[in-house]
């Protein structure tokens, strides 16, 4: 009961300017595993865990980064509605600010800092990167910092040492601080000599010519990877490796699931009677799971290399270069963030509009975040860039990169046609500081791809699941008597005296038993109303089936084409890809042909296939008429490229 009760809880607020280390802590702290990125405002919003201490719930509240409580910006106004203290707390709650102040950047802490000491609540600080810090040139001396302060302080000098942390020794010693003059919007001259003052105190400096020498070394590698030529060039360049990379390093682990998900499946084939539900497991269930479960190494690969990269300080560089390329479309520097964000989900990326302080930029991204490649987008891009190069990772490579450059393309065109029509004005200017350069943790990089492979999985196993299952029964039933042609041939085998010929012949009636048995299934009575919308770009009544399922989730198009012709396979085990690369349609043609690939692949780049992202889009827009437009315009955009890209494609040549 002594757990339960609330006469021992105590409040915890995470605060601190952004990008140094709060969610860090936090992760420490309740072992939660909130993403952290090397450049402001990833943290649209306060994340709050717990945990017990003996007999004590600690409620814990990570707010977003900011520089001040008084900035006209909605993280600070988070901050500074949650930091109020108007109403008396009750008797039997505690509440305590834990500020995180980081070393690299020193007197930048300090109008935060001097604004959270003038609230009277009890207070420890804790230190980061006092090992960079060093690395620069100065040392902060903590002994000095806490006297001066008033309050506990204790260091993290590494990323790795949040985890050492004596938690309980800092909160049993945290205090009212040392009072500091009272921080007054517009008449700072008190806070600049208060922070003059502490700066002289508490920072000394050490190795000096180190330092230069890394100043200059930073600064020689700036100016290659911000310059608008070399730094656009080069940042085209590790997209291009990154994504080769991913494509080719991805096969051998990919072959593992698809053989395991196929032994399972001939074991069952073979140890179960036919009927409905040998059906169910092998075509629906097995059949529709493995056809994500193969993509997953690829998208594990793929977000480890981003986090690599993050880790460096180059995606913060890549904001700076990409703040030129917006810039003109009428989306300001701050949109990189949620666009960047976009390219895992684009959920959290138009919550990350958040942080753009004017209502038409904010609009303008949200509007336009979905066409930037998210991970559910990969299984398709997956099977189409193997379908039009299986044999060059090089090319897979560079197609993949096409993939996410027209994303990027027709997302910022867009941004420019709504800012010049609905939403005109200009953006307000970009102010982004650079990180240092530092060697990638191979052990966070890592962490972070588990943790999004399994958000993946968990998100999209439920609903591809339940939708494999719908589909398979639609697949299944209607019942299809075999007609006179297969009867024919039935008889024919059992009349024949060669036992070769005679399997050849009841291959043939079995196949064309599945052939008519899929066109009068509920299914393809469906994919045949919707197939005149999509033949343009390329799809016949079983793709767009599967177009069509996907309109909930895009990441289900895979699963689902797996069901529709997967069902009544012979081969149980045979490959999931090559299943689909080799199966026909009613004319006998490819299903897939390289043109029809491509019309689907830019229909699939550009299409809004999310009913969650259009939900978030119509909340944070303020309307559903803002996730109406989102839809029309997307799939409208998509439907055209995707036709344009299909006859082109035709006319170079290709089978289609």
């Amino acid at each position: 009961m002594a757990r339960e009760s609330a006469d021992a809880m105590v409040n915890i607020t995470l605060a601190g300017n952004p990008n140094v280390g709060k969610s860090t802590l936090f992760n420490a702290l309740v072992g939660a595993n909130s993403r952290i990125s090397n450049y402001p405002g990833i943290t649209a919003d306060s994340v709050i865990g717990e945990f017990y201490g003996g007999e004590q719930l600690r409620i814990v509240t990570d707010l977003p980064g900011t520089y001040s409580l008084h900035l006209d910006l909605p993280e600070a106004q988070l901050c500074h509605q949650h930091l109020r203290i108007d109403v008396p707390l009750k008797s039997h709650q505690q509440n305590l600010i834990i500020v995180v102040i980081e070393a690299v950047g020193f007197p930048r802490n300090f109008q935060l800092l001097a604004e959270l000491m003038a609230l009277g609540v009890p207070m420890a600080a804790v230190v980061t990167k006092t090992a960079e810090a060093q690395r620069r040139g100065y040392q902060i001396q903590l002994q000095a910092l806490e006297e001066s302060l008033g309050i506990p302080v204790v260091e993290a000098a590494e990323k790795s040492a949040m985890r050492s942390i004596d938690v309980e020794a800092l909160l049993a010693a945290a205090r009212i601080p040392t009072p500091v003059p009272t921080p007054v919007p517009g008449n700072q001259e008190s806070i600049e000599q208060w922070s003059s003052d502490l700066l002289a105190k508490t920072s000394l400096p050490v190795r000096p010519e180190q330092a230069r020498r890394r100043r200059r070394r930073d600064d020689r590698l700036d100016r290659v990877l911000v310059h608008p030529i070399a730094g656009s060039l080069l940042f085209l360049l590790v997209m291009i490796v990154m994504f080769g990379s991913v494509y080719w390093m991805a096969q051998v682990p990919m072959e593992w699931i698809d053989v395991a998900f196929g032994t399972v499946g001939e074991w069952i084939s073979t140890s179960m009677e036919d009927g409905p539900l040998r059906g169910l497991l092998v075509d629906g269930i097995i059949g529709g799971i493995s056809g994500t479960m193969i993509f997953l190494p690829q998208i594990l690969l793929l977000f480890f290399l981003i986090s690599l990269l993050e880790e460096t300080g180059y995606m913060a560089r890549a904001a700076f270069v990409a703040d030129r390329w917006l810039r003109p479309f009428g989306l300001p520097g701050q949109a990189f963030v949620p666009l960047l964000s976009s390219h895992a989900c684009a959920i959290p990326g138009i919550l990350c509009t958040r942080l753009i302080p004017d209502r038409r930029d904010r609009l303008a991204t949200i509007l336009v975040a979905p066409f930037l490649s998210c991970s559910a987008r990969l299984p398709v891009y997956i099977l189409m860039v193997g379908i039009l190069a299986p044999a060059n990772p090089l090319v897979a490579g560079c197609v993949f990169v096409g993939c996410y450059l027209l994303g990027a393309m027709v997302a910022v065109g867009s941004a420019g046609l709504v800012r010049k029509t609905l939403l005109p004005g200009p953006s307000l200017p970009m102010v982004l500081e650079l990180p240092p350069y530092r060697l990638p943790s191979i052990r966070d990089a890592g962490r972070i791809a588990i943790d999004r492979g399994w958000i993946f999985l968990k998100n999209a196993g439920s609903v591809i699941l339940l939708i494999c299952i719908a589909l398979w029964w639609l697949s299944a039933y209607p019942s299809t008597p075999e007609g006179p042609e297969i009867q024919e041939l039935r008889v024919a085998a059992e009349a024949h005296s060669d036992p070769g010929e005679s399997q050849r012949l009841l291959d043939q009636a079995q196949s064309l038993h599945l052939r008519e048995s899929a066109r009068g299934s509920y299914a393809g009575q469906l994919g045949r109303w919707i197939e005149p919308v999509l033949a343009p770009i390329g799809a016949d009544w079983q793709l767009s089936v599967a177009v069509l399922a996907s309109f909930a989730a895009r990441e289900v198009f895979v699963s689902s084409l797996n069901v529709m012709v997967g069902v009544g396979e012979e081969e149980a085990a045979g490959s999931s890809i090559a299943r689909i690369r080799e199966s026909k349609r009613d004319d006998g043609s490819p299903l897939l042909p390289p043109a029809a690939a491509g019309g689907l692949l830019v229909f699939y780049i550009l299409a809004m296939q999310c009913l969650p992202t259009l939900v978030v889009t119509s909340r944070e827009a303020g309307g559903i008429r803002w996730a109406l437009l989102q839809l029309i315009w997307m799939t409208s955009v998509a439907w055209i490229l995707g036709v344009v890209a299909r006859q082109w494609m035709m006319a170079a040549g290709f089978s289609g």
